[in-house]
């Protein structure tokens, strides 16, 4: 990042108010004209801006101010930013070198057979790539389709490994979890519902064995009254 001046025209206010400075010299460190300067000093410009002092900002030192203010031909030097921040890189398709974009449809082929979870948009920030050449491969209609291998996009050097967790894990998230197959462990909630079911289960056999014994228990009450009616009646005749 170019090491520039921050909010001049407030810091030209400052050093007229607080400085003996000429204003050739504010002029040239605020890079302002002369006679902008001039007008500052005149209250004909910069009106209601509030002077920002540079010393605190850690943009001038108090040594460069004297020096200036005692030789009039001394020319203001920014003092060098204790924290450089880096330029933000510009967002847009990832920048591919002519010598590995030969590479990229073996890639991309790879990340569609390997992650099929994966968007379109996420393949083309890791490689590089349009969405049309991705249909291309995945449907195998592309002019080379014959001749493309599946190669890792991180072995190529086409995007780092975290690059590619990153987007995995990111599809993952949006991905609804799969159907278990072949013979997996019961989840704990399940298993623990297994024994009240058979409890219930049991409890319900007994109960209809219960009702059993009862019905078979009156009907032999029933057959026996029958029986002694049938006694009575004869000895009655």
């Amino acid at each position: 990042m170019a090491n520039t001046l921050l909010m001049p025209k407030a810091t030209a206010v400052w050093l007229v108010d607080n400085t003996a400075l000429s204003f050739d010299q504010i002029a040239q460190f605020c890079g302002l004209h002369p006679l902008e300067v001039k007008a500052i000093a005149d209250g004909e410009s910069a009106q209601g801006i509030k002077g920002m002092d540079p010393v605190i900002t850690g943009q001038l030192s108090r040594e460069e101010i004297a020096r200036g203010e005692r030789d009039i031909n001394h020319r203001l030097k920014l003092s060098e930013p204790k924290v450089r921040v880096p330029e933000s890189k510009r967002k847009g398709p990832r920048y591919t070198p002519l010598s590995k974009r030969q590479d990229r449809p073996n890639a991309i082929l790879w990340l569609v057979r390997n992650h099929p979870e994966l968007k379109d948009a996420q393949i083309s920030r890791l490689v590089g790539t349009t969405k049309s050449t991705i249909e291309q491969i995945r449907e195998r209609k592309h002019w080379n389709s014959a001749n493309l291998a599946p190669m890792d996009p991180v072995t190529l050097g086409l995007c780092s490994q975290i690059d590619l967790d990153i987007e995995v894990q990111r599809a993952s998230h949006n991905r609804p979890p799969a159907a278990p197959t072949g013979d997996t462990l019961l989840p704990a909630s399940l298993t623990e519902r297994l024994e009240p079911a058979a409890e219930g289960h049991h409890e319900e056999e007994e109960k209809e064995l219960d009702a059993n014994a009862v019905f078979a228990k009156l009907s032999s009450l029933k057959s026996k009254h029958e029986d002694d009616e049938d006694e009575d009646d004869h000895h009655r005749h």
